[in-house]
Parts: structure tokens; sequence; C-alpha cells
């Protein structure tokens, strides 16, 4: 018998927030739940089982720790970039 890890999925906010804060998370069914509505609405997933592990030790509306903020601006540059847009300039 193989042995299939359970899924999991965090769903992260960031706009008017000063850093990203964790909206959702789940494992199993509720994460299959999470990843088809964030695909219902256009989002764009990302797959990165430890980067998930770890920020599924947050609580909800918690805001993700410093020490995560280069991984998680890694996903954010990948995200801006496939909607074609630009940070603002000031």
């Amino acid at each position: 018998m193989t042995y299939k890890p359970l899924k999991k999925a965090i769903a992260l906010e960031y706009g008017k927030n000063p850093a990203p804060v964790l909206t959702a998370k789940g494992e199993g069914e509720m994460a299959e739940q999470i990843i088809a509505e964030a695909k219902k609405r256009g989002i764009h997933i990302a797959e990165d089982a430890q980067l998930v592990g770890l920020l599924s030790q947050l609580k909800l509306d918690d805001e993700i720790p410093e020490n995560l903020y280069v991984a998680v601006a890694v996903i954010l540059s990948w995200v801006y970039w496939l909607k074609g847009m630009e940070p603002e300039k000031k």
C-alpha cells in the first residue's frame, strides 16, 4: 500500500494590509474546497508544500511572520507577473 499525504491548502490576502494575512486553511476535503474556490475566482495557485506547512501553523487572520516575507514575496511577484501587473511607483 502506498501512502498519499493529506493535501493542505492556505489562502492569503494582501492588498490593503501591511503584511499578507492568512484568510483560509484546511486539509483534505477542506483543502480541495479552498483550491476550487480560488480557481472559480480566477486566483492563481502556487504549490509549495513546505511553505504551506509553515503557514498552516498560523491562526486565521494572523499576519505572516517576518521570517516568511521573502518566500511569500516571491510568490506574490510571480502572481503579479502572471497578471501583467507592476508595483505602484511612488
